[in-house]
Formats: C-alpha cells, structure tokens, sequence
C-alpha cells in the first residue's frame, strides 16, 4: 500500500522506544495533539527531535476501510481513527519495549513514608491505590506515584506518573463507568491535600493491595506468595490491554506471547520476595490506620 507520508514521530519512555507513521489522508503536524494519556499512563513519554528507528512499530494508513491489525511486529491502524484508540495501542507496544529495557509499568501508586516506599497496588480488582495514596501523602507522605509506578529489574521505582486522575479523555477512551475523579477526594478528604515529592529511585520496601468499601470492617492480612505473584502480574498486565475494545467490533490485536508472558512471571516472582499485605477497610483513613500497623 503506498501513500504520501504524513507525519512520522519517535516516542520514549526512559531508554524504550517507539515510531508512529501516519500516511494518506490528512496532513498531520503530530501523531497525538495531547500527551496527558499517555504521560498518565506510562508516567513520562517524550516526542523524540531526533528520530532513530529504522522502522514504524505503528503505521496508520488514514485512507481505507477501517481494520486493525497486529503481524508480530507492528500494529496497522487503516481507516478512520479517533485519538483514544491509537493512544491505547501506542501505551501497550511502548510498555512492551520498556519491558525489554528491564522497565516494569505497574498500575500502582506509591509514596515515601516513613523511610519506606510503599506501594499502593492495583491488582485484579483496583479500589483504592488513588485514595490510600492520597490520605498518606496527608500524613506527611512524599509522593512517589500516581497512576502508574516503574520499577526496574532490581526492584527499585525509577519514575512515575504524577497526576492522581486523568480528567480529559479524548474519543474512543470515554467511560461513563467512572465516577468524576474529583469526587472521592471530596467524600474522603474535602479538597485534595498538598503533597511534596521524592524523585530519588528507591526499592519498594512494602506492597499494599488496598480494598476499600463503607462496608468493610478492617483487615490486614499478609499475602502467600501465589497472591503476591497473581495481584502482580494483574498489575503489568493492564498495560497489554488484551481485555479491551479498541472501538465496537475492533478488540485490541493480541500483541503479547507466551515468552514475553514466562519472562513477566519470572519477574514478577522475583519481585514479590519482598512483604505484602491485603488491607480492607471503609475508608483511606482507616486503610492506613491498619498499613501503619506494619511500618
């Protein structure tokens, strides 16, 4: 298929790579207008000047019956396209490559609190790392995460995202699902607490897998390690998106395998050497009642 190109753009994350070629149709200053998603998403993505790639891991051919398809290398949008699903695809491929540079995107918060940097981690069910992480940083906490939480081989947060909500989502990501991000910050806290950050890399010290409900009496429990390894590879493997629909009719192509699937277990065995704990309660202020018990 030839067409004219229209635009061809480097994105990274740390030293992870990725080339987005747009061709036909339109003509394109950028592939994206907005990196809020992904910088939510994967914590800090810069728009290369200097482009290296020989080849485009994502080409959309703007003209042409829409499709999507995934060959093993690289993923074809054709058709039209709205930003959010190239989004979502560009945030699974860059997270795979982070992935082959030793970087694990968690779907985890985290902070510095008492000279431990714990993790707030969202495992299969995610309620609460955005809340527990706020009522610590109340206490005092340094803001390590938000979102997402990036942990190299050795077990150590190298970066993380740091915007607690994403509060613009472009076509093709809406949800009416969630609940205005400001709004449990108003029914827990009032208004959203100030917080410093730590930027240092530092080993995660502790792993919490918050469940927060009004109707939960509080428990701290310490994980076996299949539940340390299973909340964990929940965790990771958010970022392949393997559950998602890319528009109605359209699933995410399958873009992981078992070797990049033994690899990520391996790691995350490793990983969760380390102490964790399940922690239910009513609310972020009695959560970290029950995680201080453990500090």
């Amino acid at each position: 298929m030839k067409a004219q190109l229209q635009c061809s753009e480097e994105m990274s994350a740390g030293a992870a790579r990725l080339r987005v070629d747009v061709l036909g149709g339109t003509p394109r200053e950028h592939v994206l207008e907005d990196m809020t998603f992904l910088n939510y998403r994967l914590a800090d993505v810069r728009l290369e000047a200097h482009p290296t790639l020989a080849e485009p891991d994502i080409v959309w051919y703007q003209d042409g019956e829409k499709d999507v398809t995934y060959d093993g290398r690289r993923v074809t949008f054709t058709g039209d396209w709205p930003a959010g699903p190239i989004q979502k695809v560009v945030v699974a491929l860059l997270a795979l490559r982070m992935e082959a540079q030793g970087l694990h995107p968690f779907h985890a918060s985290a902070v510095r609190y008492r000279g431990k940097t714990i993790m707030f981690l969202g495992g299969e069910s995610n309620h609460g790392k955005s809340m527990a992480q706020i009522e610590a940083c109340r206490r005092g906490a340094l803001l390590v995460s938000t979102e997402t939480t990036v942990v190299d081989e050795a077990g150590r947060v190298v970066v993380g995202s740091k915007e607690p909500f994403i509060k613009k989502r472009t076509e093709g990501t809406e949800r009416a699902d969630k609940a205005a991000p400001e709004r449990g910050v108003e029914k827990f806290f009032g208004s959203m607490p100030t917080c410093s950050v730590y930027a240092e890399p530092s080993a995660v010290d502790l792993v919490v897998v918050p469940s927060i409900d009004g109707n939960f009496d509080p428990d701290l429990s310490a994980m076996i390690p299949f539940e340390r390894q299973f909340q964990s590879l929940h965790s990771l493997q958010n970022y392949v998106l393997l559950n998602e629909l890319l528009a109605p009719g359209f699933p995410m192509p399958i873009v992981d395998s078992d070797a990049l699937r033994r690899r990520r277990a391996e790691f995350v065995a490793r990983f969760a050497e380390r102490p964790y704990y399940f922690v239910r309660a009513a609310t972020p202020q009695v959560l970290l009642d029950q995680v201080e018990q453990v500090l």
